[in-house]
């Protein structure tokens, strides 16, 4: 998946934090609503702007960040 496609970071759009394109909706938004107990069916129908593929997207993006973090001991 190439989440550029779906996921924007620009610096006068939600602080800087990254979003879904042509929405306001950021990536923490999505993550949050999951973590919270939110199924992609829930979100898709709260959010009729959302697809399935860029809730994917925003879990892509996720892991992307969780693997380029370094722990340092």
């Amino acid at each position: 998946m190439r989440i550029d496609e779906y996921i924007e970071i620009d610096l006068s759009k939600r602080l800087g934090k990254p979003f879904i394109k042509g929405t306001r909706i950021s990536v923490y938004d999505v993550l949050n609503w999951l973590a919270n107990g939110m199924d992609k069916k829930d979100i898709i129908k709260d959010f009729l702007v959302l697809s399935e593929t860029q809730i994917h997207a925003c879990l892509a993006y996720a892991a992307s960040r969780e693997y380029k973090i370094n722990i340092v001991s």
